[in-house]
């Protein structure tokens, strides 16, 4: 008798697939698996779990009448991993002050997984790791807290995530899902695992560490092409040239490629490629490129602020204490997400400047932006109006009313002076009625 259950043992339910974390990641890999499979949806936060139990995602991801549909089992109980033979962990891998990889969330899963594992599992990872993570580090904490060695007692494998938040269209199931594992069977089995919920497929990769190389550089291929957009940016406008209309016009040639500027935040492409480059020095190289694009992209927040300080100035309004409205505080738009966000790289220059910066997004949870943060926003967005100034940051479905420039006007004191990051407005009324600047 084979110690490794196979697929057929899944697929008629005799096995269970447990998912460790419900964040932005786990949660809907959750909900799509147990469309064929039978599933634990594991969280340590109660409170998440009790949310979800009741049909609610507090992010507005997934909609209450899918989570009320849904034959997961929501816990926050660790020893119900204990009856899982495939554990998939989804949890964070932030970068700490230092912006060194900081692996606690992952450790913690480790040794939480570790401790309910069982003979004959598989354990599969899909966070966002530097190549070496889950076989040198996560595999001896596995093996420390269940008395069991891989290989012989139980088996992992990497599958790194693609979800994209808050975007409709490249869904978890439409994204090719790459998969690998410590061996050929284990590689197999998550390729029929993922392969039957996944309609775009499986990429089977030929090592762990060859997925974990592949997804490290898909968000670290991206921060630098935003990065030379942002540095073509800067230099445009020196020149005096919109940075937009030069992109319109260089976009007519067909192999060039559709990036814009833009503040680069969020949990991956503001985060990855620091992994990248940390285990690329501890080999003895030292990135040049891959670092410049970060240094680039990390400044782009307090160039903003710069710049709309500068036309505070040229429009003759005073800069101490003036009031200046910031739109927008998600990492991106249509999303709840605040992690990382460089929005608040914008508050916290301006604020060094003596002026009064004040946040307002309808989109994101208050809580977690004051708990992130420390920030309090805004209830309504003319609630401190008339405002000296503002910056439109993020380019929020909610906020296409005031696109056509009308509806901010009321918002302002004395001369408009608005500053549009990501170039969502109408730039002749905005030009017409006031000052203007976009990245």
């Amino acid at each position: 008798m084979n110690l490794f259950p196979g697929f057929d043992d899944f697929s008629s339910g005799r096995e269970r697939i447990a998912v460790v974390g419900l964040g932005y990641v786990g949660l809907p890999l959750a909900l799509l698996l147990a469309k064929r499979f039978s599933v634990i949806g594991f969280d340590r936060d109660q409170s998440r779990i009790a949310e979800l139990s009741e049909g609610e995602d507090r992010r507005k991801e997934v909609p209450p009448a899918v989570l009320a549909a849904s034959s997961v089992e929501w816990t926050s109980q660790p020893d119900r991993l204990h009856s899982a033979r495939l554990l998939i962990i989804t949890v964070s891998t932030p970068v700490d002050d230092h912006r060194n990889p900081d692996l606690t969330f992952l450790a913690s899963a480790s040794r939480i997984v570790g401790k309910y594992l069982t003979q004959g599992s598989v354990v599969v990872y899909e966070s966002t790791v530097y190549p070496g993570v889950t076989e040198g580090v996560c595999i001896p904490i596995l093996e420390r807290e269940s008395g069991l060695r891989h290989g012989r007692d139980f088996r992992v494998g990497y599958s790194p995530e693609r979800v994209n938040p808050g975007d409709l269209h490249h869904t978890l199931e439409r994204i090719v899902k790459v998969v690998a594992g410590c061996c050929g069977e284990t590689l197999e089995l998550l390729a029929r695992v993922y392969g039957s919920v996944i309609e775009a497929g499986v990429y089977r990769a030929p090592s762990i560490k060859t997925a974990e190389a592949a997804k490290v550089i898909e968000n670290t291929q991206r921060d630098l092409n935003i990065a030379l957009m942002n540095e073509l940016a800067i230099i445009f406008h020196r020149l005096g040239l919109d940075t937009r209309e030069v992109l319109e016009a260089a976009g007519t040639k067909w192999n060039f490629l559709p990036f814009e500027p833009g503040l680069v935040g969020g949990h991956c492409i503001g985060v990855d490629p620091y992994y990248l480059t940390y285990k690329a020095e501890e080999t003895g190289y030292l990135p040049q490129v891959i670092l410049a694009g970060r240094r680039i992209n990390d400044s782009m927040g307090n160039y903003v602020a710069e710049q709309t300080v500068k036309l505070l100035l040229r429009a003759e309004k005073g800069i101490k204490n003036a009031r200046i409205l910031i739109m927008g505080v998600a990492f991106k738009e249509n999303v709840r997400d605040v992690r990382n966000s460089r929005v608040i790289d914008i508050e916290r220059e301006l604020r060094e400047f003596a002026v009064d910066p004040l946040l307002f997004d309808p989109v994101v949870l208050k809580s977690e932006v004051e708990e992130e943060y420390g920030i309090t926003l805004l209830e309504e967005i003319g609630e401190k109006a008339p405002y000296d100034a503002v910056v439109l940051a993020v380019r929020h479905r909610e906020f296409s009313p005031y696109y056509g420039v009308d509806a901010l006007l009321p918002l302002f004191r004395g001369v408009p002076v608005l500053v549009d990051v990501k170039g969502a407005c109408d730039r002749r009324k905005a030009e017409a009625a006031g000052w203007y600047w976009r990245l």
